[in-house]
């Protein structure tokens, strides 16, 4: 190795931790990982343990590290995360207080509707640019203090935050801090607003007292206890996994969309230094927040992407693993399936927590490779609802950059630009997240100035144009309206998808 600056990345997402080592003109000079436990109490429910993913975490930065050769050329540490998911633990001891409940939790969907029922909503919605649904952190955190004893018994002990928070706090020993971008999920932080608002957490029964102080997304937040890792490394980059995948991009100029594939699939255009409030179910977020400016993004969040593939692999053991559905794609059709895969509701535009899974058109000619290929269909077919949402908003998309495990398969990419009927551009590396936290790491601790001159650490990319007959792009979307008509059609909550503005 060169005298070349390293920096380390923290990746804490929902089915994994990783820890990546990046030279500071974004080289990827090694990485481990570790799974964690996902568990499932109740439908609907899903909990890790913030322990284990600590303990994790800090396992695959210790075996990264010694493969630096020496920790003094570690300049800085960068932590992304699954955003939204709630933590609470105990100030003092530092120790969990209850598992987490993670982002794809619906047991909260009944405290939406009443809070949405008492007319709160269009407040919430113009203040946070979100919507009142289980998804985001503070009525997680509500449930936690009316149903954990050892939650609510804590009162001044307790400290509340999302992932990166808990790992900032015990990687540095008691720094309390969330960054904006992560913030801005929680339900509690104005769009433009320095720090949570007391009004909301009065609103939401979430004290303000717990809760971190809100920091920029590059910069000195503050220093790994050298115990950890063998010096006192500072920890200069901050970011919700949406956005340091939108920043590991480069898509920071206004109308710049990207897409990340992973557990769930979550596009964000790019709307510049003012946020643009939706009027199609599309969330206003907080894209980057450096010197105490920010910019903010559109965002589009569908809730089963990589995890329908989990679920044929594991719940009905149907694959051996992931990659083999591209094969199975590429050499089959769908056999006139359609799926719907709301196994966690849906997401954006529809915001349904109460929606189902559904399988349409079996007969006994149907084969699992039918199912396979139409639950990989079901990614594009959700995407496009997202398009006419955002072209609704004004927003629409030119060309749409992609990234997460799930890309890896180019059979989902060329099937995105065909139903999409634009370019799709994938990078060389598709870890596009942890680069993104890698880069506001380089420019927190001054290896670069700005992040635009962190984007020399960008990789090259491969281009996917559109090639489909509009007539069969025509037959497929129709059959997944239809289809998701049928399913949410017992619910008179249903909003129908936008029109096509063309």
């Amino acid at each position: 190795m060169s005298d070349e600056p390293l920096l380390l990345v923290l990746d804490a997402g929902t089915s994994s931790v990783r820890a990546l080592l990046y030279a500071a003109g974004g080289a990827v000079l090694a990485t481990e990982q570790r799974e964690i436990t996902q568990y499932y109490p109740q439908p609907g429910w899903v909990e890790h343990d913030p322990a284990e993913i600590w303990e994790r975490t800090l396992a695959c930065a210790r075996d990264v590290v010694a493969k630096a050769g020496d920790v003094a050329r570690i300049a800085a540490i960068g932590i992304t995360n699954q955003r939204e998911t709630a933590v609470a633990w105990d100030k003092l001891s530092g120790q969990p207080l209850a598992r987490a409940i993670v982002w794809q939790d619906r047991r909260t969907a009944d405290a939406c509707a009443a809070l949405r029922e008492a007319g709160h909503e269009s407040a919430v919605s113009a203040a946070t640019g979100l919507v009142l649904d289980p998804y985001f952190s503070a009525t997680k955190w509500r449930w936690m203090i009316d149903h954990v004893p050892e939650v609510a018994a804590a009162e001044t002990r307790l400290a509340l935050g999302t992932v990166e928070s808990w790992l900032v706090w015990k990687l540095s020993g008691g720094a309390h801090v969330s960054d904006a971008s992560n913030a801005s999920r929680t339900l509690l932080l104005p769009l433009e607003g320095a720090g949570f608002d007391p009004g909301l957490c009065d609103l939401f029964g979430v004290p303000h007292a717990s809760l971190p102080r809100v920091v920029d997304m590059a910069g000195p937040v503050a220093t790994c206890d050298p115990a950890w890792l063998g010096a006192a490394i500072p920890i200069c980059g901050l970011a919700g996994d949406q956005q340091a995948a939108t920043i590991g991009q480069g898509c920071r100029e206004v109308g710049a969309t990207k897409a990340t594939f992973g557990t769930g699939a979550f596009v964000l255009t790019a709307t510049g230094s003012e946020p643009r409030r939706s009027s199609h179910r599309l969330l206003a977020t907080v894209l980057s927040q450096i010197g105490g400016k920010r910019t903010y993004a559109l965002e589009g969040s569908v809730f089963v992407a990589g995890s329908m593939v989990k679920w044929l692999r594991d719940g009905l053991g149907w694959i051996g693993h992931a990659r083999e559905t591209e094969a199975l794609a590429r050499a089959n059709d769908n056999g006139g399936v359609t799926v719907v895969p709301a196994l966690a509701g849906l997401g954006a535009p529809h915001w349904r927590p109460d929606a189902k899974g559904a399988i349409f058109g079996l007969t006994l000619g149907t084969r699992r490779e039918h199912i396979v290929r139409a639950a990989l269909e079901s990614i594009a077919h959700q995407c496009s609802d997202l398009q006419r949402a955002f072209a609704a908003d004004g927003a629409p998309w030119v060309t749409l950059r992609i990234d997460g495990g799930m890309t890896q398969n180019s059979w989902l990419a060329q099937d995105l630009a065909d139903m999409l009927g634009l370019t799709v551009e994938r990078p060389a590396d598709v870890e596009s997240t942890a680069r993104g936290a890698a880069m506001l790491a380089a420019v927190g601790v001054g290896l670069y100035s700005t992040v635009e001159g962190a984007e020399a650490m960008l990789p090259t990319i491969e281009c996917f144009n559109s090639s489909a007959p509009a007539a069969a792009v025509t037959t497929r979307l129709a059959a997944w309206h239809d289809a998701l008509e049928r399913t949410l059609r017992q619910s008179a909550g249903w909003m129908p998808i936008p029109p096509d503005p063309s």
